[in-house]
C-alpha cells in the first residue's frame, strides 16, 4: 500500500511541476474558511456501464480522506443510517441542500463521487476511469472541493513477450485490477484536498501549488 502511495504522489509532483498552478489558498478559499473536521462520503454516483463501479469506489474512498487528517464517518455505518431514512441513493442529495444531512450525522462537509465512465482494454491491459470529485459544506452548502479526471491505470509487466504479458494482463484484470482502479483513483484525486486538522500540514499548505481541476494522466502499475 505505501508503495503504490508513493508512487501516485511521485506521479502528482511531476504533474505539478509541468506548469505552474494557483496556490491552494486561492483555490480552495472556502475550505481553508470553515475548517472541515468530519465529512461523510456518500455511495458513488455511477452513470458508467461498470455495474460494480460503485463498490470499488466506495469501499476505499476513506484511506485518502483519513491520510489527508479528516475524520471520515464510517462507510457501513453510513450505509446502515442511509437504508434506514431510505437514502441510499446519492443522486437523491447531490443538488439538494447538505444542511440536513450534516445535522443527521453530525459532519461538517459530504463528499460526493460520480463515476462518468470506465472503459476496460484487456489486450492493452488498462482501464480508464472518468470520474468526479465534489466536497458540499454541510454548513454553507458551497462546494469547498471540487476535481474531475480522466485516469488511465496501465497493468502491464512490459517484459518484452506480447503474448505472455496480454494472458498476464488478463489474468490481472479479473483479480485485482478492478480494486486497484478504484483505490488508485481516489488516492490520487483527493491528493490536492487541503490538509485537515489531524494532519502535521493543516493550515500550513496554503500557498502550495494546487493540482489542475480537471486533468488526465497515466498510472503504471
Amino acid at each position: 500500500m505505501k508503495k503504490i502511495i508513493m508512487a501516485i504522489f511521485a506521479a502528482w509532483m511531476v504533474a505539478g511541476c509541468a506548469t505552474t498552478m494557483p496556490p491552494k489558498q486561492e483555490v480552495y478559499g472556502s475550505l481553508y474558511e470553515e475548517k472541515p473536521l468530519a465529512i461523510l462520503v456518500m455511495p458513488p454516483i455511477n452513470r458508467s456501464t461498470k455495474v460494480e463501479a460503485k463498490e470499488l469506489f466506495y469501499s476505499s474512498l476513506i484511506v485518502p480522506l483519513t491520510l489527508r487528517g479528516y475524520y471520515v464517518m464510517p462507510p457501513l455505518l453510513a450505509m446502515e443510517i442511509l437504508k434506514e431514512e431510505s437514502a441510499y441513493d446519492s443522486e437523491m442529495f447531490v443538488n439538494s441542500s447538505m444542511k440536513n444531512v450534516g445535522s443527521l450525522f453530525g459532519v461538517d462537509a459530504v463528499l460526493f463521487t460520480t463515476i462518468h465512465d470506465w472503459r476496460k482494454t484487456t489486450i492493452a491491459s488498462q482501464v480508464t476511469v472518468e470520474i468526479e470529485y465534489t466536497l458540499k459544506s454541510a454548513k454553507s452548502d458551497e462546494v469547498l472541493f471540487n476535481r474531475t479526471g480522466d485516469i488511465t491505470l496501465s497493468m502491464s509487466g512490459n517484459s518484452g513477450n506480447l503474448l505472455a504479458d496480454a494472458l498476464s494482463g488478463m489474468i490481472m484484470t479479473a483479480l485485482t485490477k478492478e480494486i486497484t482502479v478504484g483505490r488508485r483513483c481516489n488516492i490520487y484525486s483527493l491528493g490536492d484536498i487541503p490538509a485537515g486538522k489531524y494532519h502535521s500540514m493543516f493550515m500550513q499548505d496554503q500557498t502550495s501549488p494546487s493540482q489542475p481541476k480537471k486533468f488526465s494522466i497515466v498510472l503504471n502499475q
